[in-house]
């Protein structure tokens, strides 16, 4: 017969100090550990099936000696109709887990993809706002307090058939971010099943695809038939901003790309102006071949010593877009002022802004040249 503990008064426990396990009686295996910090907790030591269990039961003084006493003896009970405690619990806790994780909303997904995922792949302070506004301004009041697990395709139709013909752009934009988030949520275990936003498959066969819907008006260009005239009164202007404005026109960059190019990007013997992935939209190198004018124009563009920018700012930093936007702003009211219409987008007719040039080489790569409109997509880095 193994020997029983003497049973230990509430006061006896309360004085015991020595760091160890110190059985109390009153239930077979209980003990009371004390750590070398003096920490006390109780413990029951017990053996179900042919597994050796130290199974806790809480801390001292929270729970007390009577208390242990009555956990002990109501683990001893369980294990005698052949329940693991042990198992028990993790099972509980398992269960607790997986309920967690169903009541996972979509808006908590996003906030947890957010922050452990997107904010460390995209640099693009611009774009990280991009993700948030578009789903607070159409998913979020919809679905944004739902479970991740109960959304339907309904749910996301109910999202994006109100803007799909009207601004079809930013809604295959909160669409696509809508998929991410319910594939990331999936992977966690938030979610189980088919994604009810994916496009191919599913989606594609209920809403119009996007070539077919009425295009939204993109940036205002410059006509083709008044690009000349335009460009020689922009290369009239002076001043760093005006020098940019000619750049882009030249190369089909993005106004970003443009204010942050640095001088150590610029090949000049080769003609080639390598833009870090960092800085494209989509993330990947971009090589412009430079034309002759371009290089050109960099080549004889004022060099500030100690400044890395090729188009700075007055205090050698980082010039804002809005100033590039004034040059063409100010060509033309300059325009009007004479008494002439200016430069017109010829489907809006809203006066032409920088992004719109990007539209302007479009057209004349299409219907100026032979290249295949891929050729010319890679060119723009789209």
């Amino acid at each position: 017969m193994p020997k029983r503990a003497k049973e230990l008064k509430a006061l006896q426990v309360r004085n015991l100090t020595k760091p160890g396990r110190h059985a109390v009686g009153g239930a077979s295996g209980l003990c009371l550990n004390i750590t070398d910090t003096g920490a006390k907790s109780w413990i029951l030591r017990t053996t179900v099936g042919i597994k050796r269990r130290h199974i806790g039961l809480g801390s001292y003084p929270e729970v007390s000696l009577a208390e242990a006493r009555e956990k002990a003896q109501e683990m001893r009970r369980k294990i005698s109709t052949g329940i693991d405690p042990v198992e028990e619990r993790q099972s509980q806790r398992s269960a607790l887990v997986t309920e967690g994780k169903k009541e996972t909303t979509f808006e908590e997904a996003f906030n947890r993809y957010f922050e452990e995922k997107l904010q460390g792949e995209l640099n693009n302070v611009k774009h990280l706002k991009q993700w948030r506004s578009t789903l607070t301004t159409y998913a979020f009041p919809l679905i944004g307090e739902k479970a991740v697990d109960f959304i339907t395709m309904d749910d996301v139709l109910s999202v994006l058939r109100p803007i799909w013909e009207t601004k079809n752009e930013t809604a295959s934009r909160v669409r696509q971010r809508i998929e991410t988030i319910l594939d990331w949520s999936k992977v966690m275990g938030f979610r189980e099943g088919e994604n009810p936003a994916r496009w191919k498959g599913n989606l594609e066969q209920i809403l119009p695809s996007s070539n077919k819907v009425k295009k939204v008006l993109g940036h205002p260009a410059v006509a083709l038939d008044e690009m000349s005239t335009w460009f020689s009164l922009l290369q009239a202007r002076d001043g760093i901003a005006a020098l940019a404005l000619q750049f882009l026109t030249l190369t089909g960059a993005r106004s970003g790309e443009i204010r942050g190019a640095l001088w150590n990007e610029m090949d000049l013997k080769q003609g080639i102006w390598t833009i870090p992935a960092e800085r494209m939209k989509a993330q990947k190198e971009h090589r412009v071949p430079l034309s002759s004018a371009a290089a050109h124009l960099v080549a004889h563009a004022p060099r500030l010593m100690g400044c890395p920018y090729v188009f700075p700012s007055p205090k050698n930093g980082q010039m804002s877009d809005m100033t590039i936007s004034a040059v063409m702003r100010r060509i033309q009211a300059a325009e009007e002022k004479a008494g002439r219409v200016g430069f017109l987008d010829p489907r809006s007719r809203r006066p032409a802004v920088p992004h719109g040039l990007r539209s302007s080489f479009r057209d004349w790569a299409a219907e100026r040249t032979s290249y295949p409109r891929d050729i010319a997509e890679m060119a723009l880095a789209c």
